[in-house]
């Protein structure tokens, strides 16, 4: 049972952000072909809107990279280290 929970969790949040993500019809056909279908609003306009997006993505993912990597491997290995104090006191 644990393990079908787990599963509808994650499968949750993914069906929703699949159905929120449809366009309507009269969205899809002011879309670049690119977007077609999966945005609503206006599409771009201009070649910087997507030069934007591209930093933007460029952002997200580098801090993403370094979030996972130190948070599975920290390295603060000093005997000073603010952690060792907090976790010395209990």
């Amino acid at each position: 049972m644990k393990k079908y929970m787990k599963r509808m969790m994650l499968l949750f949040p993914a069906l929703l952000l699949s159905v929120a993500a449809w366009a309507c019809p009269a969205c899809e056909k002011q879309q670049p072909r690119i977007l077609r279908g999966i945005t609503h609003g206006t599409g771009p306009q201009s070649n910087w809107d997507y030069v934007i997006v591209y930093i933007a993505v460029g952002i997200v993912l580098f801090t993403l990279f370094f979030s996972v990597k130190w948070l599975i491997r920290p390295g603060e290995r000093s005997e000073n280290h603010i952690k060792r104090f907090v976790l010395e006191q209990e």
